[in-house]
């Protein structure tokens, strides 16, 4: 019988053979994929966004170094449908999960990248915001494919930066130094920590890493403001620019750490948000400007509460200092890591693989893509289905329908990205044409099982 590890290489062999890697000492194995997810920063929170008071050198750095995208999308407006879209490679209009509906879990038949990725043999770790199923439910991590899980399995738990424990897959990992939301255990800091902890373990095979990384989510706290401490600001945005610097020193390690343990030249790192930065005004921090000149935020479908940064470092495929306006989205990830494993995708995706755009190559930027986003009634136990927003992306037009009574709006992205001009009655077949995208992309979706807290309203 074969042990793990004998496994593990022949399926590695086999599956690099069918994607027809070159066989040299360099790529005898299919590559890691890591793929980083930072939690509600907006599109200009980084330098190579445009961001100009909050530094951000490591981000900017590897920016340099591969392919920056400006018409990248996330799944959904917030967070849980956005994770769901990119696990499970189903748009926010079929996915099991349409909104922040406090503990409802993915269902134990839902497909997931890292099963995928772990049947053709990568080892596979998860370390941060899990969001998608609490502890004994169907939707742990550890039933959808991965074998180590670190950090915060419901969103809400989230919200401190000082928990009490962690979750280190289902047992509860105890954070010795804090107690009712105050401490001195940064659960950042301990999730970067067990992140390069798993490069350095998983060194020898093929890994998919996921780095679903809390920062800069509020709660807004941290140890310490540096480098901030004497910028003439408010307290809350020297605290949200400490945040994202931060962020961007943890993911300088994660590179550092690749490179130290030679694996830099074959692995393939994504870094994007999980969706838009939130309404910077009320939180005050409006200063910085975090959807740059995108019009919304989280919450809502506008460009700024959904497209977010996304670069893309895969050296020997994709081309440094490079740049890209085709649009794709978070539900692409799926067939795309499959693609780059040598694993074959399940059929049904909505997504498509973007290797070929990654390898600089002909690529339909003209699909439409589709969201759709409402909240849940925590106190009637409902999806606010009343409220539903929708919205089509097809290449540079982009149609939302801010409310199931309301008209389609439609704006021109090349020439309006801030979504101020309002072209529908000047285009009515087109108008009609995306209108019909959202009619056939709905589907109902399923019943909220058992009673939530009104805790959870928000996340």
């Amino acid at each position: 019988m074969m042990q793990p590890m004998e496994r593990r290489q022949f399926l590695f062999s086999s599956g690099a053979a069918a994607a027809g890697w070159t066989a040299n000492a360099a790529q005898r194995r299919p590559p890691n994929i890591v793929y980083v997810m930072l939690d509600d920063l907006g599109y200009g929170d980084f330098g190579c966004y445009g961001q100009k008071l909050i530094r951000t050198p490591n981000v900017d750095k590897f920016a340099v170094e591969g392919l920056r995208f400006t018409d990248c999308y996330a799944g959904s407006a917030v967070c849980a449908p956005s994770r769901c879209t990119l696990m499970t490679g189903m748009h926010s209009g079929h996915g099991s999960i349409r909104t922040n509906a406090g503990t409802m879990p993915l269902l134990a038949s839902d497909r997931t990248v890292a099963s995928a990725l772990k049947q053709a043999g990568y080892a596979t770790g998860a370390f941060g915001k899990w969001g998608l199923g609490d502890i004994r439910t169907d939707g742990v991590p550890w039933k959808h494919g991965f074998d180590e899980f670190y950090g915060y399995l419901h969103q809400v738990h989230a919200h401190s930066y000082y928990p009490d424990f962690l979750w280190s897959n289902d047992r509860a990992d105890p954070l010795k130094g804090n107690h009712d939301g105050r401490g001195s255990d940064y659960s950042a800091d301990r999730i970067a920590e067990k992140t390069i902890d798993f490069v350095r373990r998983y060194r020898g095979e093929p890994f998919f890493l996921y780095a679903c990384w809390t920062l800069p989510h509020g709660k807004y706290e941290i140890p310490s403001v540096t480098p901030y401490e004497n910028e003439p600001w408010n307290d809350v945005e020297k605290t949200y620019a400490a945040m994202v610097t931060r962020a961007d020193t943890h993911f300088g390690r994660l590179l550092e750490a690749l490179k130290e343990n030679g694996l830099a030249e074959n692995t393939v790192v994504f870094l994007t948000s999980d969706n838009g930065g939130v309404g910077a005004k009320s939180r005050g921090f409006d200063r910085f400007e975090s959807n740059g000149p995108l019009r919304g935020a989280k919450g809502n479908l506008y460009e700024g509460g959904i497209r977010v940064p996304m670069m893309v470092r895969w050296p020997g495929a994709v081309k440094p200092k490079s740049e890209s306006s085709v649009p794709w989205t978070f539900y692409d990830f799926f067939p795309t890591a499959c693609e780059i494993a040598g694993a074959t995708a399940p059929r049904g995706l909505d997504g498509r693989s973007v290797v070929p755009l990654l390898r600089g190559k002909a690529f339909d930027a003209e699909r439409p893509l589709y969201w759709e986003f409402f909240q849940y009634d925590f106190r009637n136990q409902r999806y606010r289905l009343d409220a539903m927003q929708q919205a089509v992306r097809a290449g540079k037009w982009k149609a939302v329908r801010p409310g199931p009574q309301k008209p389609v709006e439609l704006y021109d992205l090349s020439s309006d990205p801030g979504e101020t001009r309002d072209v529908a009655a000047s285009h009515a077949k087109l108008v009609a044409k995306l209108e019909g995208v959202m009619r056939t992309q709905h589907t109902p979706p399923r019943k909220q099982q058992g009673k939530l807290s009104l805790e959870f309203a928000t996340g």
